[in-house]
């Protein structure tokens, strides 16, 4: 039993803990029902519900790895746009998301799924250090799709760095 004060005052009766809650105006909740025995605490239940979301909500704004992003390239992207969008991956892998590659053949570009493969293994080795490929690229109809997820302890490489300067340490 958990006192309105937050203090313990031990195990006892229901009748007792219900008297107690009563006498001070307040309702007596069940904060640990598995443990032996259960553990009750006097307090009105409104702000037990009100504490009890407000957790939650802590506990879910910090749930980054369950998101999962997506880009989508083409076979003939341009050197500019590929930097462009690989800097955004490097963003959402430094931030702990996941990331989805969508590559989707149009034309005659379905004759020649060997350089889509070639596109995407680039990728692969433009984010090494700061993410890997959790979902090898696969073929799917018209499209190719890979999974890339974030390295814990890699490097994050900075847009515009250059390979012979020293990259920033990701943060845990």
């Amino acid at each position: 039993m958990i006192g309105e004060n937050g203090n313990q005052l031990g195990v006892m009766l229901l009748s007792q803990a219900l008297k107690l809650a009563q006498e001070a105006g307040l309702d007596l909740v069940e904060v640990a029902a598995q443990a032996s025995p259960p553990v009750c605490r006097i307090i009105g239940f409104g702000k037990f519900k009100y504490e009890q979301e407000k957790r939650d909500r802590e506990s879910r704004k910090h749930q980054h790895a369950n998101k999962l992003k997506e880009i989508k390239l083409r076979l003939n992207i341009d050197p500019h746009d590929y930097e462009t969008k690989l800097n955004h991956v490097r963003e959402f892998l430094g931030e702990g998301m996941k990331v989805k590659i969508s590559l989707y053949f149009r034309g005659r570009e379905n004759a020649r799924p060997e350089f889509g493969t070639e596109l995407m293994r680039r990728v692969i080795r433009d984010l090494e250090g700061a993410g890997r490929a959790e979902v090898p690229p696969r073929q799917m109809g018209r499209g190719m799709t890979m999974i890339i997820g974030p390295v814990r302890g890699g490097v994050k490489k900075t847009p515009g760095a250059h390979q012979d300067e020293p990259a920033e340490e990701l943060e845990e």
